[in-house]
C-alpha cells in the first residue's frame, strides 16, 4: 500500500523498549536507525507524490531500506539475549 508507515516502531511494535534502549546506548544503531527513518520518510513521500523518480531508483531505495531493516532487526534480537 502506498505511503504505508514502515518505521521501526510500526514494524517491530513488541521491540519498542529495545529500540529505545539501543538508540540511547549504541551510537552505530542510532545512526543506522536514523538512516532507516530518513529512507522510510523519503520513500513514503515519493509514493504519495506519484513516485517522481525512476522505477530503478525507487527499487534501490526500497532495497536499501529492507537491507537496513534486516540488519537493525538482527541487532535488536541480539540485544534481547
Amino acid at each position: 500500500m502506498l505511503g504505508e508507515d514502515h518505521s521501526l516502531y510500526a514494524e517491530f511494535p513488541k521491540l519498542t523498549a529495545t529500540i529505545n534502549s539501543l538508540v540511547e546506548s549504541d551510537e552505530s544503531f542510532k545512526k543506522d536507525a536514523a538512516l532507516y527513518h530518513e529512507l522510510d520518510i523519503a520513500i513514503r513521500g515519493l509514493e504519495l507524490d506519484g513516485s517522481p523518480i525512476s522505477d530503478s531508483d525507487m527499487h534501490q531505495k526500497k532495497h536499501d531500506r529492507a537491507v537496513l531493516k534486516d540488519s537493525l532487526y538482527q541487532r535488536l534480537l541480539e540485544a534481547q539475549k
